[in-house]
C-alpha cells in the first residue's frame, strides 16, 4: 500500500449551484473566505504536503521502502508556485536613462579611466629608440580598446548579466540554471519556479541540448568548469590587490614631478598612507560619498579628453594616422621580439575592462554603453593620442616615466594632479568593493569559508563590507607598493592578473551563448576566435614577465585557489555524507508519535543541508539522548543560483509523518546577493511561515467530502501498522478538488455529498487548527533550542599524503578559523546544543 499526495487546488473554478439553505448559504461563504484568504496569501511559499491518502493502485509497488520515503516526505513541489515576474528588465526614460549613465560613470568606469596614469611607462620602460614607435603603440591601443572593452564587454559580456549581477560567479549561475553543472546537487525543480530563476529551454536534437549533455555527462567536467570560475575568482581578488598600488603609487607620482630632487622614497610613503586610510574607512561604506564618485569620475574624463586635444594641437597631429591598422603592422616589423613584449605595457590600457563586468550592479546596460561610448571611449582616445603626441617631441627616459603629468600645461598641473588622486581612490574604491562582492558570491555557492559579512547601506543592497579580507587587501597591497617601489613590476603583474580574467570570462562567454541565448554555431565561433585571438596574444606577450613582477598576482591567485578549492572539497564530502546517511521515513514512523523518547516542552530547530529526508545527526542524537522536544522542525538553509530570493518566496515549509508526530520541515532559499541580517527575524520569519502553513493546511482539511481526510489528524493514535496494512487496502479516501472562475469551491466529485458534510468538516478542521496553534505557541513559549551538527571530516588511513594535507590540517584550520553557523545565524549560547560526528573522507 502506498502513501501519496493529494494535489493543491488547481486555480480553475468549477461553478455549481449551492442552493438557498442555511447550511449551503455558511458554506458558501466559508469557500468565499477561503479563496479569498488564499489569493491574499499567494505571496507565501506555504507546502500542502500533509494532505495524505493511499493509493489504491499500489499493489505493484508493495514493500518499496524508498516509495514510503518519498511518500511520506515528498519534495515540496507545490508551495512553489510561480507568482508574477516582476524582476523583468525595466523601461527607462530617456531623462532617467542619461541620469543612470552619468552615475555609472563613478562606479563602473574608474578604474578603467586612471590607465593613461602609467600606460606609455610600462609599454616603454627604456625609453623610445624611434618616434614611430610612439604611433605604433598608440594604434594597438586604440584597436585593444575598441575590440576588448567596447565590442566585446560593454556590447556583449555585459548582456550577459544575472540581473544585473556581473562577474565570473554571476556568469557560473547562469550556467547553473541552464545545465546541471553545479557539483553541489543541492537544488530541486521547486527551486525552478522562483521568480528570480529565469532559464531557457531547448529543443533535445539542437547544439545546446547536445553541449549541455555532454557538460552533464561527466563530474570532471562540471569540476573543470568550476576550476575555471575559481581561477577567474582568485585574479579579480589579484585585481583588488594591484589596482589601489599601481593606481595611486602612479597618481602620487606626480609629486616628484614638480620636486624633481624628492626622493622616490616619500613618494612610496605617500602611496601607502593613502592606501592605509582608503582600507581603514572601508567599513563606513560608500553610501554616504558615493554621490561624489560620479562627478570626480566625469571631471577626470573631461580633464583628460580636453589636455589630449590640447596636446594634439600644440605638439603632433600627425598621432591621428594611428587609426589605421597598418602601423601595427609596422611596430611589430621594427621591433621584433622586443614589440612583442611590450604588449604587456599596452594591455594596461584595457585594465578595468572586467571590474566594468564585475561593477555592473544594477546599472542597466543600456546605460553602460550610453556612458562607455559617449564619454569614456572618446576620451580615452583623446588622452592616448595627445599623450602620443607629447611623446613625438620629447621621447627621453625621463618623459616617458612621467608622460601623463609631463603633458599637463602649467597653469592646471595642480588641480589636475587633485582630480587623479581623487579618481585613482574612486577607481580603488570600484575595484575594493568588486572583490567584496565576488567573494560574497563565492561563499553563497560553498567555495570560501564563512567570514563576516556586513551590509553598509540600507538602500543598496550590492554594498558590502568583509573586514577580514579588507584587511588582508590592505597588508598585500601595502607590501606590493612597497615592495616593488616602480610601477613597470606592478603594471607586469596586473596584466598578468587582467588577461587570465579575460580567458576564463572568453570561455564562460562561449557556454552561455550556446545554453543560455542559443546563438547559432557561427557566431559562437566567430566570438570566441576573435577573443581568444586578442587574449592570447596579450598572454603570450605577459608570459615574457613573469620573473619582472607577472608572478605576483600567480602566487596570490594559487594561494586563495587552494583555499576555495580545498573548503569547497570539504563542503561536497560533508554534503555527500548528510546524503549518504540520512535516515529512512520507515525507522522514523517505526518508533511512534513520540519517538520512542521523552518528548519535552519546546521546540527543537535541527539545522540540516539537506532538504529531504530526516538527517544522520537526527538519529545520532536521540540515540544519544533520552529526550526530544515537542516539535521539531527541521531548518535547511541553502543558496540558489539567482542573485536574489525574493522575502514572499524564501521559505518552503512542510509536515513531516503523521500530525501526531509534530515533525516540520523548513526550507529557508537565499541568492548570492542575500544576506543573513544580525536580528531575530530569521527565527521570527520561521514561525510566521509555520503558523500560516497550519492553518492554510487546516483550511484544506475543512474542504474534503471525507472526515477521514486528514488522516493523521483524526488518526493520530493509530501506529504505522494502522496506516498501511498488509492487504494494501485504502483506509481513507478523497475527493479530488477543483476551483471555478466564480466565487465557490466544491468537489468535482459527488458535491451532494460535500453539500452535507462541509460544515461538520469545516468545524472539525478549524477546532483542530486553534488546538495546534496553541500547542505550537506553547511551546515556543516553553523554549527554543537550536541544534547544529559538528561535523569533523577526516582523512582515511590509507589515503594519499596530499589529500591528509588537505583534509586533516588546511581544510581543519579554515573550518577553525571561519565563523561557526551560530554566529551567522545570531543563536544565544544559552540556547544553542551542538552535536558531533566525525566521518572519514
Amino acid at each position: 500500500m502506498l502513501i501519496d499526495h493529494v494535489a493543491e487546488p488547481q486555480p480553475l473554478l468549477q461553478l455549481t449551484p449551492l442552493g438557498n439553505s442555511s447550511e449551503q448559504s455558511n458554506n458558501y461563504h466559508f469557500f468565499f473566505f477561503y479563496y479569498s484568504f488564499m489569493k491574499a496569501a499567494e505571496s507565501f511559499e506555504i507546502s500542502m504536503a500533509s494532505r495524505v491518502e493511499i493509493d489504491e493502485d499500489s499493489d505493484t509497488n508493495k514493500g518499496s521502502m524508498w516509495v514510503l520515503d518519498q511518500k511520506l516526505d515528498q519534495p515540496m513541489d507545490e508551495e512553489a508556485g510561480r507568482l508574477r515576474n516582476m524582476y523583468r528588465e525595466k523601461k527607462f526614460s530617456a531623462l532617467l536613462l542619461m541620469r543612470l549613465a552619468f552615475q555609472s560613470l563613478g562606479v563602473v568606469f574608474g578604474d578603467l579611466g586612471t590607465s593613461p596614469l602609467y600606460v606609455f611607462y610600462n609599454t616603454f620602460p627604456h625609453g623610445i629608440s624611434d618616434p614611430e614607435d610612439v604611433v605604433g603603440a598608440l594604434s594597438l591601443i586604440i584597436y585593444s580598446l575598441t575590440l576588448i572593452p567596447l565590442l566585446k564587454y560593454v556590447f556583449v559580456v555585459c548582456r550577459a548579466n544575472d540581473s544585473g549581477q556581473g562577474g565570473t560567479f554571476a556568469l557560473y549561475s547562469l550556467l547553473c540554471r541552464h545545465a546541471n553543472v553545479k557539483t553541489i546537487p543541492n537544488q530541486h525543480r521547486t527551486d525552478e519556479e522562483l521568480t528570480t530563476y529565469s532559464r531557457s529551454t531547448f529543443h533535445e536534437q539542437s547544439y545546446a541540448a547536445k553541449t549541455k549533455k555532454w557538460l552533464e555527462g561527466h563530474a570532471s567536467r562540471k569540476n573543470a568548469l568550476l576550476l575555471l570560475v575559481l581561477v577567474g575568482t582568485c585574479m579579480v581578488i589579484g585585481d583588488g590587490i594591484l589596482t589601489p598600488a599601481i593606481s595611486v603609487l602612479s597618481a602620487a607620482g606626480g609629486i616628484k614631478v614638480s620636486s624633481p630632487g624628492m626622493k622616490n622614497d616619500y613618494v612610496i610613503l605617500v602611496a601607502v598612507v593613502i592606501l592605509v586610510g582608503l582600507f581603514s574607512v572601508q567599513h563606513y561604506g560608500t553610501d554616504k560619498v558615493g554621490w561624489l564618485f560620479a562627478p570626480i569620475v566625469l571631471l577626470w574624463f573631461l580633464l583628460i579628453g580636453g589636455i589630449g586635444i590640447f596636446n594634439i594641437w600644440k605638439h603632433d597631429s600627425s598621432v591621428l594616422r594611428a587609426f589605421s591598422p597598418v602601423y601595427i603592422y609596422r611596430y611589430f616589423k621594427r621591433n621584433g621580439r622586443d614589440g612583442w613584449t611590450s604588449l604587456g605595457g599596452i594591455m594596461l590600457s584595457i585594465t578595468g575592462t572586467e571590474a566594468l563586468f564585475a561593477d555592473l550592479a544594477h546599472f542597466p546596460v543600456s546605460a553602460v554603453q550610453i556612458a562607455f561610448t559617449t564619454v569614456v571611449f572618446p576620451c580615452l582616445l583623446l588622452a592616448y593620442s595627445g599623450q602620443a603626441a607629447y611623446l613625438m617631441k620629447h621621447h627621453d627616459n625621463k618623459t616617458v616615466l612621467q608622460a601623463f603629468y609631463l603633458s599637463i600645461p602649467e597653469k592646471i598641473y595642480w588641480p589636475v594632479f587633485i582630480v587623479a588622486t581623487l579618481a585613482a581612490v574612486v577607481a580603488s574604491q570600484a575595484t575594493i568593493s568588486a572583490t567584496f562582492s565576488i567573494i560574497k558570491q563565492a561563499l553563497a555557492l560553498g567555495c570560501f569559508p564563512r567570514v563576516k559579512v556586513v551590509h553598509t547601506s540600507k538602500k543598496f543592497l550590492g554594498q558590502i563590507y568583509i573586514p577580514d579580507i579588507n584587511w588582508i587587501l590592505m597588508i598585500l597591497c601595502i607590501a606590493v607598493t612597497a615592495g616593488f617601489k616602480n610601477q613597470s613590476q606592478i603594471g607586469n603583474a596586473y596584466g598578468t592578473a587582467v588577461v587570465v580574467v579575460m580567458l576564463a570570462t572568453t570561455l564562460l562567454m562561449t557556454l552561455i551563448m550556446i545554453l543560455v541565448w542559443r546563438c547559432h554555431w557561427i557566431l559562437v565561433l566567430i566570438f570566441t576566435g576573435l577573443s581568444l585571438v586578442v587574449e592570447c596574444t596579450y598572454f603570450s606577450a605577459v608570459l615574457f614577465k613573469v620573473d619582472q613582477g607577472g608572478w605576483v598576482p600567480l602566487v596570490i591567485a594559487a594561494a586563495f585557489l587552494l583555499i576555495m578549492y580545498v573548503w569547497h572539497y570539504g563542503t561536497l564530502k560533508r554534503y555527500e555524507f548528510e546524503m549518504h546517511s540520512k535516515v529512512s521515513m520507515a525507522w522514523l514512523l517505526g518508533l511512534g508519535p513520540s519517538l520512542g523518547l521523552v518528548r519535552v516542552p519546546g521546540i527543537g530547530l535541527v539545522y540540516t543541508e539537506l532538504a529531504s529526508g530526516v538527517p544522520h545527526i537526527f538519529s545520532h542524537f536521540i540515540t544519544n539522548l533520552p529526550a526530544i522536544h515537542s516539535v521539531v522542525v527541521f531548518v535547511c538553509v541553502k543558496y540558489l543560483p539567482v542573485y536574489t530570493v525574493p522575502e514572499e518566496e524564501r521559505f518552503l515549509v512542510k509536515r513531516i509523518g503523521p500530525k501526531s508526530f509534530h515533525m516540520f520541515r523548513c526550507v529557508a532559499r537565499y541568492g548570492y546577493k542575500d544576506l543573513h541580517k544580525k536580528d531575530d527575524d530569521f527565527e521570527k520569519k520561521l514561525f510566521d511561515n509555520l503558523f500560516m502553513f497550519v492553518r492554510l493546511e487546516s483550511m484544506m482539511e475543512g474542504c474534503s467530502d471525507s472526515d477521514e481526510y486528514s488522516i493523521y489528524g483524526q488518526q493520530t493514535e493509530r501506529s504505522r501498522e494502522g496506516l498501511i496494512n498488509n492487504n494494501g487496502s485504502t483506509i481513507g479516501s478523497t475527493a479530488d478538488l477543483t476551483i471555478s472562475s466564480v466565487d465557490s469551491i466544491v468537489p468535482a466529485k459527488s458535491p451532494l455529498h460535500a453539500n452535507n458534510t462541509m460544515s461538520s468538516s469545516s468545524q472539525l478542521s478549524m477546532q483542530n487548527e486553534i488546538d495546534e496553534l496553541e500547542f505550537l505557541n506553547n511551546c515556543r513559549d516553553a523554549g527554543v533550542v537550536h541544534i547544529l551538527g559538528n561535523t569533523v571530516v577526516r582523512a582515511r588511513r590509507e589515503s594519499r599524503f596530499y589529500k591528509k594535507i588537505a583534509v586533516d590540517y588546511i581544510y581543519a584550520f579554515l573550518r577553525k578559523v571561519c565563523r561557526e553557523h551560530s554566529v551567522i545565524f545570531n543563536i544565544p549560547h544559552e540556547s544553542l546544543l551542538n552535536v558531533g560526528q566525525i566521518f572519514y573522507v
